[in-house]
């Protein structure tokens, strides 16, 4: 046997250690005990707004605002104010005056208001926001801070983090951990405790129509997660894969999170909708396919670096995978943990006819720091010598009467070559490999962390086996108790009568932009699409280039329609054009017309 060894460095690769507790079974419910009062206000930096001069807002309740020097001014409900930010002091304008406000204005809600859901809305975001609001100027900008009830917080939370359409014993488990999450995470010493984006929790404001999110919160009202007589922290992502994480995997940390379990989660597997990528690799490649282009690129250099041919360097274009034979993973991150790290393959190759000359002194093995061990073994069943081109060629290429064995780290250069990668934030899917008739399919798991509570898991918890919110909650954190707080009545300031005496108008959302048109003709190899892949009060950036290092030129929002000039080489972009204006978007966003 003929071995040429490759060396790979494990470059990008994640290193985990397990601390090992006793894996967790169908754990019965959690008692809900009765616990003293607490502060139930979080202050949540509002950084889905974007960085902004300007915000406009239209109050649906009385509110009275605090200047930086102890002035106060009262706004009825219905007014319709604007912040905007010059010479880095924030400035009223109302109606037809205007006030020079200092670097920071509180604006504080005020008794009055008839219905108990009320707040402000601000332009182009339909959500009502319930609280207080502080506004200060940070790095020329404006940045929001809302001061509110944990209660209403989770009304903005538990639809958008969950869905409405969960089933309600999971919504219930999510409000949970959403309020026990956000409490936790109160800290007097900093400028707020929370930002609404996935950082924290995703927070949207309140929009009508949630009625089973809203039940969710209003039946589970003060009720948190406690370990060791203090708030524990309820970490959840939205699908661990099949296996749940420990804290300490993924964070370093010293606390105590012995409440967490490390096991097998069979409902996020059995659950259809939990989050699954795949790529087929075929036994015998069909004339009209080719393997992925970055894995004979990398075949290509590896093979020319080791067998030291002449000429230029191979490419991705002399080189042919004819089929593969096997596929596996290998190499735990850690003992028991089906996080692989290495990904197996035996492939059938091919070279173009007319690169295939080799130095015949080099008889030696050679090292380099690119693939981790390529080897030449005799093939059981050698394939013909000469092979047909690929469609995009006119080339004969002379197949190996020998297998390749190509072992390739999974994160990061696997989970590149086939796009496999979930968990932006995270080199922790957990990879397996599925045998067919026609060749073998890997496929990738997991979104997110993978810490605690499985949201797809308490989906299929509730839905398929009926179980209850204390029950999910038990299997994901077995070690926490259920405490709940007396309700904490909502702060309202007392407004001076004389203030509040002249009504207002009626309060109306402010609308959204005007979307730009598109209405060039596609040329050929254009089409035109439409952003829908974006919540309908958020917005999508269009950068001056392909990434996400990007200017951003302008954000377009749901709806917007777009003429895709062409996609890019960086994976997953495109160049788009609406009649106004030129940039790059990221595909998955964007619907195709007529698809």
């Amino acid at each position: 046997m003929r071995r040429i060894f490759l060396t790979l460095q494990r470059t990008g690769c994640l290193l985990m250690v397990l601390l090992f507790v006793p894996v967790f079974s169908n754990a019965g419910a959690q008692r809900v005990i009765k616990g003293q009062e607490r502060e139930q206000y979080v202050r949540v930096c509002l950084t889905r707004l974007g960085e902004r001069e300007r915000l406009d807002f239209t109050f649906s309740a009385p509110y009275e605002l605090i200047t930086e020097n102890g002035a106060a001014i009262y706004f009825h409900a219905g007014s319709e104010v604007t912040f905007r930010i010059e010479n880095e002091q924030i400035y009223l304008y109302y109606q037809q005056m205007s006030q020079l406000l200092g670097t920071r204005a509180s604006l504080v809600q005020a008794s009055g208001s008839a219905d108990r859901m009320s707040g402000f809305y601000l332009t182009h975001f339909p959500a009502l926001y319930m609280g207080d609001l502080q506004l200060d100027v940070v790095q020329s900008k404006l940045r929001a801070i809302l001061s509110i009830h944990v209660e209403d917080y989770l009304l903005g939370v538990v639809p958008y983090e969950m869905g409405d359409s969960f089933p309600l014993e999971a919504l219930k488990a999510q409000a949970v951990a959403a309020r026990t999450y956000a409490l936790c995470r109160q800290n007097p010493k900093k400028d707020y405790d929370l930002v609404d984006n996935t950082n924290d929790q995703v927070f949207k404001g309140y929009l009508p129509g949630n009625t089973r999110s809203e039940k969710a919160v209003e039946e589970t009202r003060g009720i948190c997660g406690f370990y060791q007589g203090e708030l524990a922290q309820c970490f959840y992502s939205a699908s661990n894969g099949g296996q749940t994480e420990l804290v300490q995997t993924v964070w370093s940390s010293r606390q105590d999170y012995a409440y967490y379990a490390f096991g097998e989660d069979p409902y996020d597997v059995a659950n259809p909708e939990s989050v699954v990528r795949r790529f087929q690799l075929f036994k015998r490649y069909p004339k009209d396919r080719e393997a992925p282009y970055a894995l004979r690129q990398m075949l290509a250099e590896q093979l020319w670096k080791s067998l030291k041919m002449q000429g230029d360097p191979l490419t991705a274009d002399h080189v042919q995978i004819d089929g593969v034979t096997a596929v596996s993973v290998d190499t735990p991150s850690a003992p028991g943990s089906r996080h692989m790290t290495n990904l197996h393959m035996e492939l059938a190759v091919s070279i173009r006819q007319d690169r295939l000359a080799l130095q015949a002194e080099d008889t030696s093995p050679e090292e380099v720091h690119l693939v981790n061990e390529v080897f030449f073994q005799p093939a059981d069943e050698p394939l013909s010598q000469e092979q047909p081109a690929s469609s995009s060629q006119k080339h004969t290429f002379v197949a190996f009467n020998e297998t390749v064995s190509l072992d390739v780290p999974i994160f990061p250069q696997a989970e590149r070559i086939f796009s496999m990668d979930i968990s932006s934030n995270y080199q922790n899917e957990i990879w397996s490999v599925v045998e067919d008739g026609e060749g073998f399919f890997i496929e990738a798991r997991r979104f997110g962390h993978g810490v605690g509570m499985s949201q797809r898991g308490a989906q299929w918890m509730a839905s398929e086996y009926g179980m209850t919110y204390e029950q999910i909650l038990a299997f994901y954190y077995p070690g926490m108790d259920l405490i709940v707080f007396p309700e904490q009545e909502r702060r309202f300031a007392e407004a001076q009568k004389a203030l509040a005496a002249s009504p207002g108008p009626a309060p109306t959302p402010t609308p959204r932009p005007t979307l730009m048109p598109a209405t060039q003709s596609a040329q050929e190899g254009q089409w035109y699409a439409t952003v829908t892949g974006i919540a309908g009060d958020s917005s999508l950036n269009l950068r001056a280039e392909p990434n996400l290092n990007g200017d951003v030129l302008t954000r377009l929002y749901k709806g917007q329609r777009l003429l895709v000039l062409e996609r890019c080489l960086e994976e997953g972009w495109v160049h788009v054009r609406t009649d106004v204006i030129e940039g790059y978007v990221m595909e998955k966003f964007l619907t195709r017309e007529g698809n």
